[in-house]
């Protein structure tokens, strides 16, 4: 559905002059300065799937977006989105896309949000039976009923994304760009939106795109995570390869019977040959004991049984490295590990 092919992306400005006259010295100046925004960044989307396209802020994700719907001429490489070259043929490849940024909005600022996807079905030249079922449709899905008058400029940030995301998808696009969704929306308007995306994608197999830094989202909406930073691609693959690959360690947790006294305490030296080392503890907890180990190496299973020779278990819990804490460290790095 998306082939993106060796895309870079620079731009170019005056450089900046100093001294007497500078503003003036600068406007007359030949000399320019270069950023590489995206940089030779290539990737295959299939039909349907769900992609997460993440990286830091200032990483290239919005400049690859805005190419890939037509906004922006990529300095080199090629793209083609549904068959369609997206800055050649923008008319083609806008009746197949939707696209929703969160800092922008589609819809007419003094028109009531009715009036607004009104206007966007006769601009998509939409049948009116069509129109009337979607507008049904999603007006229930994402709860639009009580605002569907009210003009867009009065509508909270909540309600004005929903009102987007329903003007994205209204005319059925196959493929769905989303930048910053679900940015500043409080936790029910944020299930809403997500809710709405994963059953848009199931029932029509429409192709998501999603640029974001909750990484909720991701975990929650995306089964690939394509990881860009400074234009570059660091991470293509699933979210758990990632975590597997770059945070491979769990922790055991285990609450033992009593005051956890039946036995001599368990040493660094007893799970060493599970390949698992002791968290250290503040103490406040007598009562738990944590074991740090190596998911792909060490089998959980074994560490209980060690544990459950020694102690009496009242309860057992594993804690996973979430895909936010790897994604930070990385971004801390500043690249993937070798």
């Amino acid at each position: 559905m998306i082939r993106v092919e060796g895309l870079t992306k620079e731009f170019t400005r005056p450089k900046r002059q100093t001294g007497h006259f500078a503003g003036l010295r600068t406007m007359a100046t030949r000399e320019v300065e270069r950023t590489t925004a995206v940089d030779d960044v290539s990737f295959d989307i299939q039909s349907g799937e769900m992609v997460g396209y993440i990286g830091p802020n200032g990483a290239g994700k919005s400049t690859t977006i805005k190419i890939m719907t037509g906004i922006l001429v990529p300095t080199s490489g090629t793209v083609e989105v549904g068959g369609v070259v997206p800055w050649k043929d923008r008319q083609r490849n806008a009746l197949q896309i939707g696209v929703v940024f969160g800092q922008r909005t589609q819809l007419w600022w003094d028109l009531p949000l009715k009036d607004s996807l009104d206007l966007i079905a006769t601009l998509y030249r939409m049948p009116p039976e069509l129109y009337r079922k979607q507008f049904d449709r999603f007006v229930d899905m994402l709860d639009m009923a009580e605002f569907l008058d009210r003009p867009v400029r009065q509508l909270s940030l909540g309600q004005r994304m929903r009102g987007d995301l329903a003007a994205a998808m209204l005319y059925q696009p196959r493929i769905l760009y989303l930048d910053e969704p679900t940015i500043g929306l409080d936790v029910v308007a944020k299930a809403t939106m997500r809710d709405f995306i994963e059953e848009v994608n199931r029932e029509h197999g429409t192709t998501v795109v999603l640029t974001t830094h909750d990484i909720a989202d991701v975990e929650r909406l995306c089964s690939r995570v394509i990881l860009i930073d400074h234009g570059r691609v660091l991470y293509d693959g699933t979210p758990a390869e990632l975590k597997l690959r770059y945070a491979p360690h769990r922790t055991l947790v285990v609450r033992v019977a009593g005051d956890g006294e039946q036995t001599d305490p368990m040493t660094d030296a007893d799970v060493a040959a599970f390949g698992a080392e002791i968290v250290p503890d503040d103490g406040a907890d007598p009562d738990l004991v944590r074991l740090r180990f190596e998911g792909g190496r060490t089998a959980a299973s074994d560490l209980i049984a060690a544990l459950a020779a020694r102690y009496s278990i009242a309860d057992v819990s594993i804690v996973e490295p979430d895909l936010e804490g790897v994604v930070r460290q990385i971004y801390l790095r500043q690249g993937l590990p070798e």
